[in-house]
This record gives C-alpha cells, structure tokens and sequence, in this order.
C-alpha cells in the first residue's frame, strides 16, 4: 500500500515536471494573436487578410475529474506553477516601449502605403520591408523613401525585441520575428509584394 502511495505520488510530480515545461515553450497561437493587434495597430483594421480565430477548445477525457491522482496534479500545478500557466495564454504587448514603437510605425505607414501600392517596397521573410524597385519612385523621392525604409526596420528590430523582453523571455525573439514575418505578409493587401521561401518577389 506504502509504496504504491509512493509510486502515486512521484507520478504525480512528474506530471507537474512536464506540465511546467510544456507550459514555458513559446507560445506560438499567443504570439500570432499578439502580431495581428499590432498589425491592426500599424496598417489599420478591416482592410487586412483573415482575421484571427479564436483557438479551439482543449477537450478533457471523459472520466478525468474520477481520478485522484490527476485531480491532486492539478491542485499542485495551480500552487506551484499559476504564472507559468498565465504565461501560456497571453502575450503581453501594452508595456510603453511597444506601444510607442507601434505609434511611430502606424504614422510612418501612412508616408509608406503609396510605394506598397505602386510595388515600389514590399515585405521580406525576416519581418522587414525593402525597397523594390526605385524605378517606380521619382528620383527626388529616392532618398526619402530609403530613410522611411530604415527607420521602419529599426523600430521592427526594436518591436521584435521589446515584446520578448516584455514577457520575460528574450530567447522568443526569432521566433517572434518569424511570427510577425508571416502575418506582416499573410494580411497584406491584394496587390502587394513579398518575398516568397527562396526569396523572390511574388505580388499578393
């Protein structure tokens, strides 16, 4: 009886273990959540791609809440790990840095929307933009269009990094460079350009 308490209850804390661990990966539904408010923010609402859907639902097992020993996992995973948990569900993009950053792209964007709509600029992989062709831009233009460039990719290197510092894990960034990368190009308008896997042009 002893010992198959004992069995009971390392399996218990093992279950926690993993639950810790799974509950700490990046969380990539989150992210992607987090990359179409701020898109929102920067381009404007409702004239993006698909909007983003509210992610299904996990299912319990029926007869779960029967078992002891997976009831008494839960109650410990809520003692012992609830910002873990908290830190699954969200992202959090409010902090000042984020905000201002986005503030400067969405006034930035309105100087930029003409050059993606004659494909002058378009969207790279790596979540920037880049310009084109320079033909389609007036040549008095040209130099103001390559500082509106570098300054956009500034405050996109910047955005990148604030979110994952914001949320206490600067190791995220890549990945959310990577998530940004590809919603930046999936809610772009019909029309514009992108950079496609073997980086090359492609028009929306």
């Amino acid at each position: 009886m002893k010992t198959g308490w004992l069995a009971g209850l390392a399996g218990t804390a093992a279950l926690a273990t993993a639950c810790v661990t799974i509950n700490v990966y990046f969380p990539a539904a989150a992210a992607e959540q987090a990359a179409d408010q701020i898109i929102d923010g920067v381009w404007g609402p409702g004239e993006r791609g698909r909007r983003p859907q509210a992610e299904p639902q996990a299912q319990l097992p029926r007869g779960f809440d029967s078992r002891a020993g997976m009831r008494l996992a839960g109650q410990v995973l809520d003692l012992v790990v609830p910002s873990a948990h908290a830190q699954g569900a969200d992202l959090d993009i409010s902090s000042p840095a984020i905000r201002s950053i986005e503030a400067s792209m969405a006034t930035r964007h309105q100087q930029l929307l003409p050059y993606y709509e004659t494909g002058a600029i378009g969207l790279t992989g790596n979540g920037m933009i880049e310009v084109r062709d320079q033909n389609l831009v007036p040549l008095a233009e040209r130099n103001q269009l390559r500082r509106l460039v570098t300054e956009d990719n500034a405050d996109r290197n910047n955005l990148y990094r604030e979110i994952a510092v914001a949320n206490g894990n600067p190791q995220w960034e890549s990945q959310i460079r990577e998530t940004f990368a590809r919603r930046w190009i999936e809610r772009a308008r019909d029309g514009w350009y992108y950079r496609d896997g073997r980086g090359e042009w492609q028009q929306k």
